[in-house]
């Protein structure tokens, strides 16, 4: 079966509370609220959005997140009461795509995930287009790296790398305004259009930009940071 969001908690009440209010508005939602019942659920069905919490029970939703990445790329949401800056940056830095503190407000939690739901389904959308075989497009960055708009890759030394789809749309937004600063406000309006993403998403996004085009990514020398207000992309 199809299904827009999987709820992923170990305590049933706010799991079964959370999908019967999506359900009553038209987001098809399913809850689990184990490790290995996830597992199994994504094994069996088709699931466009996870929301994870942290703390399942015997086992950690971190390792699920790790998990999930290795087989799918849906966008995953932590929701956790844990609001630790360490916690935070882990769920992030693993392929997390945001992290939402409890206690939180159903009818926000619900604008949340049907704007990241719109947000990919466009991106797909893009994609599809992007990848005709009459369209043609690439970008040279310094380096010798180029970015594949057809693929959604970078090519580094005759290497392709995948971008997972917000790197994709980030680098290509600072690529198509080279050598000027881009500001993080701009960046939230033009490449996330979210106004619930907070910075430091972008910064863990430019951290992994750099990881996959820079010699050194501590001293980098194609994405710059302009402190206190962007980034820019060297012509």
């Amino acid at each position: 079966m199809n299904y827009k969001v999987l709820m992923i908690d170990d305590d049933e009440v706010i799991a079964q509370s959370t999908a019967e209010y999506f359900n009553m508005f038209g987001v098809d939602t399913a809850y689990v609220t184990d490790y290995d019942a996830a597992v199994d659920f994504l094994a069996l069905n088709t699931v466009s959005l996870l929301l994870l919490d942290i703390n399942l029970g015997d086992k950690s939703g971190f390792d699920l997140c790790r998990k999930v990445r290795e087989n799918y790329d849906m966008p995953i949401l932590f929701v956790s009461a844990r609001t630790s800056d360490d916690d935070v940056l882990i769920a992030l830095n693993i392929g997390g795509d945001d992290y939402i503190k409890k206690p939180y407000t159903l009818s926000i939690l619900l604008a949340k995930v049907k704007t990241v739901l719109s947000r990919y389904e466009k991106a797909a959308s893009s994609f599809s287009s992007a990848s005709s075989p009459s369209k043609s497009s690439s970008y040279d960055l310094p380096g010798g790296i180029t970015l594949n708009t057809n693929t959604h890759k970078l090519v580094v030394n005759g290497d392709a790398q995948s971008l997972k789809d917000m790197e994709y749309k980030l680098l290509l937004y600072l690529v198509e305004n080279r050598g000027r600063v881009v500001t993080k406000d701009e960046l939230l309006k033009n490449v996330w259009d979210d106004e619930f993403i907070g910075e430091g998403t972008i910064a863990v996004h430019i951290r992994h930009l750099r990881e996959k085009t820079e010699k050194n990514p501590k001293e980098p020398l194609i994405i710059k940071t302009i402190w206190g207000v962007g980034y820019i992309l060297d012509a």
